[in-house]
């Protein structure tokens, strides 16, 4: 008798849960051939990767019918974000060239990853974050993995600095998105897409914060149309706050502020290969409001069910703005990566909503909330 093995459901982090096949080791060995040659006793994963790519249901209609819209929810990695991808291979490659120790340089989802890995690793973990600057969610991941976390009086940009230097100097591994190893593992997300549509999309949104995924998923893009898998190349378009928005402004933002933490930065490691990306794709990257991120933010989980951080709503409201302008015709398939889960950032989610509302403790007074006494 043949024996199919069936789908396991596995804890995705904080909250979050991934559809595993029962073989899946990870995005190195999936995409093996795509990726640097990395020796199996030195992969460090988590078993990330594999993230829903999640059709909208009721949005679509209210934003544009014509139009078909995709979430790639990479809220549901390990970590609850993006940056697993690429943690896996450049804790890996770090790993295999016989480092002890990494550091990193975060506005909070980085050095979630960093931690984890580096734990999995069995490796020391060093994170600088700008303080008072970083999400509850995501400090508390990087300190339970058991990171040394330091908070400095400056910005993330000023942090990138120092911990740049500090692995120039020393025995540690800097695994920012600097690191090309990074860029390397999340430009698989671009493969996973175009695996599970059957071709790139039309247009591919992205948060821009310090700029590397907008790189990545073009590499990964061009990488697969290269190989004779996608069909066409997507439009690149990011999106960065009004407040943290050096791309769009075209000069370094010294004080950079949005109620988007991930993406406040002033000063992006990978600014020019995001602009190459925006260029040679034909796309573009706009800024937009904090309010316009709040309500897009809204939007996702109450006509969506999908809970994701604040900056990863941008590309809900960047879309938002410019089908206002009229920038898509009917058919046109659009992919909005969310980068993080929303239990990175639960203080906007309950300053945002309303509060729970206290009633007696009796059948008739919850029936009278209910509407049905």
């Amino acid at each position: 008798m043949k024996v199919i093995p069936l789908p396991l459901w596995v804890g995705g982090g904080r909250g979050g849960f991934i559809l595993i096949a029962p073989n899946y080791k990870g995005i190195i060995k999936r995409y093996r051939e795509f990726l640097p040659e990395i020796d199996d006793k030195h992969i460090i994963t988590i078993l990330e990767g594999n993230t829903p790519l999640i059709k909208s249901r009721n949005i679509h209609k209210i934003i544009n019918p014509g139009v078909d819209i995709y979430f790639k929810y990479e809220g549901l990695n390990p970590t609850c974000s993006f940056k697993d991808r690429g943690m896996t291979m450049a804790v890996s490659k770090a790993v295999s060239e016989g480092s002890k120790a990494v550091i990193c340089a975060s506005t909070g989802n980085t050095s979630a990853s960093a931690s984890a890995y580096a734990a999995r690793a069995g490796i020391k973990s060093f994170v600088l974050i700008p303080e008072g600057k970083i999400a509850a969610g995501k400090l508390s991941q990087a300190l339970v993995h058991g990171s040394i976390v330091m908070q400095i009086r400056g910005n993330f940009d000023e942090a990138l600095v120092i911990a740049r230097e500090i692995a120039g100097d020393y025995d540690v591994t800097l695994v920012n998105s600097v690191n090309p190893y990074r860029l390397e593992g999340q430009k698989t997300a671009s493969f996973e897409i175009v695996d599970e549509l059957g071709f790139a999309p039309d247009y591919h949104m992205l948060p821009v914060g310090n700029a590397g995924n907008i790189t990545a998923y073009w590499n990964g893009y061009t990488e697969y149309f290269k190989a004779g898998k996608g069909g066409k190349l997507p439009k690149m378009l990011g999106f960065q706050a009004e407040g943290s928005a050096p791309i769009v402004l075209n000069h370094i933002v010294k004080e950079p502020h949005t109620v988007a933490t991930a993406i406040r930065i002033g000063n992006p490691a990978s600014w020019q290969k995001a602009v190459a990306a925006r260029d040679e794709s034909g796309g573009l990257i706009e800024a937009v409001s904090d309010e316009d991120i709040l309500k897009a933010y809204s939007m996702l989980a109450s006509n969506e069910g999908i809970f994701c951080e604040p900056a990863s709503a941008i590309t809900l409201a960047g879309l938002i703005k410019l089908n206002e302008r009229a920038f898509f015709k009917k058919g046109d398939v659009c992919v909005l990566t969310l980068t993080g889960h929303g239990l990175k950032d639960p203080g906007n989610a309950i300053k945002v909503s309303k509060e729970p509302i206290i009633v007696p403790c009796d059948k008739h007074s919850v029936l009278k909330v209910m509407g049905l006494a």
